[in-house]
């Protein structure tokens, strides 16, 4: 009977399917079956690249006890939450609602009709066991206290979800936000907060488009420091480039290992971006690496990204969190030699003792060597044995939205390191999306192996494929990722926008407990600051004061947010950067994709800045429309919201323009 997950689109959800528990999917199935027999639902929430979620599969999943009581007294779910995020939204609140806190693996008992009465995340094996026989005898001998209060609770749901009224995020708040994360940051070993320690990529990006507008010299420090400490510690993969889900430890010395495809795109544009604004050295090869990973690691066959690289390999039939990438020094000479593995391990910080377990040692680099030909060629050769160790499993579903991510960082990264491939790459994965993805003029929210899913987009899937396209129409002078942007966001405020706001999910999706909104920039952008920040820049290429005013109401959704953490307003902020900056529109005409022109421009750090490259009064391009060339010359226009420079033709003077 496990087998009903067999054929599922989701590599997590196939990770169950040899369970002895009678797994079903959720949907009309699931809750008819718990109907029928009169019985609640154990819904168990994770994803593939989750190492408790392993854990607790092991424990218990795979488990003859366990899965005896599951069947028994409950209609067990499964959920991938990568493939419905909308559901692990609406439960995740519950679970952080009734304990304080939430992760993955994710346990939530709910009635047929979708309330619950319990929520927590990983439950060894006797805890499960109490829970399901005391919840059990519940359920059969005191159905009416339980029900009632699971109503309830559903109820306060409503209301936690519905974030109230928001106000516009003006210059002063913004600076409120900064003086908070200053003194929130972790002075001694950089980034913010304690152990455990999240890669703040939308935070770094928040922070440079800070200094850009205002040279706040506090915010650039922080970036810099951050940035400097994830790339050398463990956090970061010293070999192969890409970085692990965050660091168990408060120095970025140990990692969860996973890597996720959220994390690495917008860490690449975060780090880009760094590079373009200060040519620092370290941000220039880190961006390098980190794209080199998106293509060497997680590219399918189709063109596309995949999800995630696994936090476990097997070995010897079990599962072993990071076995695939820590040393110790005997295991250095062994590939080195004696004079370099010592050499090696005095650099890479991999001792005796081990900084992970049993005696392994994750890799740092702490300092630059000082020979980078030898150390080249030691990354090469401790690579290449590596890749002949047990490797991690591939989630290999291609996520709309995190493709967008994947396409707006890898746009802006090959302009900025004159790397044509990796715009390339961009224009190759946004195409895959644009032709699998949009089935009937709707988008859909996952693909394997070019077998789309069932699953509906939701918000950040739009939100944040339009900012992709945006981003290689500007990488690229194409007008039809313009145009294609413009028609994922109509879209999105077609079926996401009504007169409460926005929302997660469509006007016409499926009805769950609460219709989830969405506020916090937490691993990703939240919905609204995704679509928030395609609507500003659509907007000021196009001339639209409707998207304009869409992006204003959006960003102030968020203020809320903004005021109590804005660790987790991360992405709002740096959109609300870009929109007291701007609109700032570069309009250049008569030049080739390298020009002078075009190259200062792209230099610009400048918040809220939009570039247009083309012939003059070149169709689908409000912004190339009644410009001219100068005297026959190519010439760049410069203007801010509604005020235009005198054009320039010369690119000293547009750099003066722009500083």
């Amino acid at each position: 009977m496990g087998n009903r997950l067999a054929d599922s689109l989701s590599p997590y959800l196939r990770q169950h399917a040899d369970n002895p528990v009678e797994w079903f999917e959720w949907g009309e199935d699931a809750v008819a079956e718990a109907r029928r027999r009169d019985v609640p639902i154990f819904l168990s929430v994770g994803y593939a690249a989750c190492h408790w979620c392993h854990v607790m599969a092991h424990e218990s999943f795979e488990d003859e006890q366990v899965a005896a009581a599951l069947n028994e007294g409950w209609v067990s779910v499964k959920v991938d939450r990568e493939e419905r995020p909308d559901i692990d939204a609406v439960y995740m609140l519950a679970t952080q609602a009734l304990t304080g806190q939430g992760g993955w693996p994710m346990t939530v008992l709910i009635t047929p009709d979708g309330e619950p009465f319990f929520a927590g995340t990983y439950l060894p094996k006797p805890q499960l066991l109490q829970l399901l026989d005391a919840a059990g005898t519940a359920w059969r001998e005191d159905r009416a206290r339980l029900s009632d209060s699971a109503t309830q609770i559903a109820s306060r749901l409503a209301e936690i979800a519905d974030p109230g009224a928001g106000s516009p995020v003006d210059d002063e708040q913004i600076a409120l936000a900064v003086h908070t994360l200053r003194q929130g940051f972790d002075d001694a070993r950089a980034g913010f907060g304690g152990a455990p320690k999240f890669p703040p990529s939308m935070t770094l990006e928040h922070l440079l488009r800070h200094h850009a507008r205002t040279g706040d010299e506090d915010a650039l420090a922080m970036v810099e420091r951050t940035g400097e400490a994830m790339a050398r510690g463990g956090i970061h993969d010293q070999l192969a480039g890409g970085f692990a889900r965050y660091s168990v430890d408060a120095e970025w010395v140990v990692p969860h290992f996973e890597k996720m495809l959220y994390d690495n795109a917008l860490l690449l544009r975060a780090y880009t971006h760094w590079y373009r604004d200060t040519g620092d050295p370290l941000a220039g090869r880190v961006a390098e690496s980190t794209a080199g990973f998106l293509l060497r690691d997680l590219r399918t066959d189709e063109g596309g990204f995949a999800s995630a690289v696994d936090a476990d390999t097997v070995v010897d039939g079990q599962n072993v969190e990071g076995a695939t990438y820590v040393w110790t020094p005997a295991q250095l000479v062994d590939v080195l030699g004696e004079e370099d593995g010592a050499r090696a391990a005095a650099l890479l910080e991999v001792t005796p003792e081990g900084t992970f377990e049993h005696g392994t040692s994750t890799l740092q680099l702490l300092r630059d060597p000082e020979d980078p030909a030898w150390w080249e060629s030691v990354r090469a050769r401790l690579l290449a044995a590596r890749d002949e160790r047990p490797q991690p499993a591939l989630d290999g579903k291609v996520v709309t939205s995190w493709n967008g991510l994947a396409v707006a960082a890898l746009a802006d990264a090959g302009v900025t390191l004159d790397r044509p491939d990796l715009v390339e790459a961009a224009g190759a994965a946004a195409q895959l999306v644009l032709d699998h993805h949009l089935v009937d003029g709707r988008l859909r929210r996952t693909s394997l192996a070019g077998r789309v899913g069932p699953a509906p987009a939701v918000l950040d899937d739009h939100g944040n494929l339009a900012e992709g396209l945006l981003a290689l129409h500007r990488a690229t002078g194409d007008t039809g990722w313009l145009t294609r942007a413009g028609s994922i966001i109509d879209l999105a405020v077609e079926l996401f926008h009504d007169a409460d706001g926005w929302h997660d999910t469509p006007v016409d999706g499926e009805r769950l407990i609460t219709r989830p909104r969405g506020r916090t920039d937490n691993a990703e952008p939240s919905g609204v600051s995704a679509i928030a920040g395609a609507l500003l820049t659509h907007s000021a290429l196009t001339g639209s004061t409707e998207r304009r005013s869409l992006a204003e109401e959006a960003v102030a959704a968020q203020s809320r947010v903004v005021g109590q953490d804005p660790r987790f307003a991360g992405w709002t902020l740096a959109v609300a950067e870009a929109m007291l900056a701007g609109p700032l529109q570069v309009a250049i005409v008569g030049e080739g994709e390298d020009g002078p022109l075009r190259r200062v421009a792209e230099g610009s750090s400048a918040p809220g800045l939009v570039i247009v490259a083309g012939d003059p009064d070149a169709p689908g391009e409000p912004l190339l429309a009644d410009r001219p060339l100068v005297d026959g010359q190519p010439a760049a226009y410069v203007c801010r919201g509604f005020v235009c420079d005198r054009p320039v033709t010369d690119p000293d003077e547009l750099a003066a323009q722009l500083a």
